[in-house]
């Protein structure tokens, strides 16, 4: 029987598989792992802190976070 905490869990992208996000101002705050990626092969949420820098990672996985000026 399927855990009935996952079934929802369908089309996600695989969590750390990226290794760069583009994001914007109107992302942030921004944490790694992203919304919209597994959850049972992730790393514990961490805020990246991008407000006085244009680039941050993840100090978990490494997945780097540029700031763009969309």
């Amino acid at each position: 029987m399927p855990n009935p905490n996952t079934a929802a869990q369908i089309n996600l992208k695989e969590s750390c598989a990226e290794t760069m996000y583009e994001v914007s101002v109107s992302d942030l705050p921004v944490h790694c792992p992203m919304p919209g990626t597994t959850l049972w092969n992730s790393h514990p949420r961490v805020y990246i802190p991008l407000d006085d820098k244009t680039e941050a990672s993840c100090p978990y996985c490494g997945t780097v976070y540029k700031l763009t000026k969309k």
